[in-house]
């Protein structure tokens, strides 16, 4: 059974529809992820999911019952916010207790609720210390414990990771995760970071525009995005715009074609169900190949398989883990590679000469005229 269901939600200001008729059922300790770009809707929906904003309709359901028309207060959910929101003259203590106080519980109950949740992030030992006395971790950790002492049936995630470090944000992705699998608690975390989405998510929802683009686990999302806006949004693409030369059939499913991208360099294409329907020859079409997905191999000892050209290097960038060439086509666009630096082609230099190729079924297209 669905711990949380949306039905249908939108949210209008004036003209503006901020959140488009989005539907998705979150079943019961999962952690889902709404990702997108700014202004996706992604943190309107979350804002009333915990009862912030009114939707102006659809419904909000939380284990079977309707909570879209009640107060915040009784929707039993917690909420921590991109801040962390901690009262700067409360001890972490006090901090955590502050909601279980506005709820009547007893001393007793709130004491042993209190330490309860500092256990779980790790912080028992900090209860007497004030806001300012922590590091940027430890007090998104209090905010946490903060949101599950009340043991709320839902957990919401706004961007909370977005303030802190890199090498600090990777160790948080990974404290998170184990937190909401030991708390078991179903969890909706917003962020329009797709490496953390895709890390720390059993689903992810990914939107646009306000509308729902494709709701799905991280690797279906991946190897089969739902349409031309998340196969360019997810990975590092290589946006494009090319001319299809041979059209696909009425079903859009089964052809493959070809797509011209300048004055020599042709792709096959594998037709691929993200297109937006059949598409007429000659038309112009947006074409997204990854960054990761491109293929390297010395002019001596090329590739196999379709789709193989030349290349050279016009600029090398060390990423750490990863190698990014800028690759300069004879007749056709600059496209991106990205390799490990450890593999067998993280050792080029800039002016080399390369042979390249691409898989036809990682070609992506849409019709320039569909996107979100």
């Amino acid at each position: 059974m669905p711990s949380l269901s949306l039905d249908r939600l939108v949210k209008r200001y004036d003209e503006q529809v901020a959140v488009n008729a989005v539907s998705l059922s979150i079943h019961d300790g999962e952690f889902v992820s709404l990702l997108g770009p700014s202004g996706c809707g992604k943190s309107t929906i979350l804002r009333m999911i915990a009862g912030l904003i009114e939707p102006s309709s659809g419904r909000i359901l939380i284990d079977d019952r309707d909570v879209t028309r009640l107060a915040a207060n009784q929707r039993r959910v917690g909420l921590v916010f991109q801040s962390y929101a901690l009262f700067p003259h409360m001890t972490v203590f006090e901090n955590v207790a502050f909601g279980l106080r506005r709820q009547g519980i007893s001393s007793s109950a709130l004491e042993q609720r209190v330490t309860e949740a500092l256990a779980s992030v790790q912080l028992q030992a900090y209860a007497q210390r004030m806001p300012r006395q922590l590091s940027g971790g430890q007090q998104q950790r209090v905010a946490l414990a903060r949101s599950i002492a009340p043991r709320p049936s839902i957990l919401l995630l706004d961007e909370p990771l977005s303030n802190l470090d890199a090498t600090l944000r990777d160790d948080m992705q990974i404290e998170l995760r184990r937190l909401q699998r030991e708390v078991g608690i179903t969890t909706v975390f917003v962020t329009h970071d797709q490496t953390e989405a895709m890390a720390m998510s059993d689903r992810v929802c990914v939107l646009a525009g306000g509308s729902l683009q494709q709701f799905d686990t991280p690797e279906a999302i991946y190897h089969r995005p739902a349409n031309g806006f998340v196969a360019g949004f997810i990975g590092r693409p290589n946006r494009l715009v090319g001319q299809l030369i041979q059209g696909t059939n009425a079903t859009g499913v089964t052809d493959t074609f070809r797509v011209h991208l300048g004055p020599s360099l042709r792709f096959e294409v594998q037709c691929q169900a993200q297109q937006s329907g059949p598409m007429a020859s000659g038309q112009t079409v947006d074409v997204v190949i990854r960054q990761e997905d491109l293929q390297l191999g010395t002019p001596g000892s090329p590739t196999q398989g379709p789709n193989q050209f030349e290349a050279s290097i016009t600029l090398r960038a060390f990423t750490g883990s990863r190698v990014q060439y800028v690759l300069a086509v004879p007749g056709g666009p600059e496209l991106i590679a990205l390799v490990p630096t450890n593999g067998l082609h993280g050792g080029y230099a800039v002016g080399e000469r390369l042979s390249v190729s691409i898989d036809p079924g990682l070609i992506f297209i849409n019709d320039r005229g569909a996107g979100p």
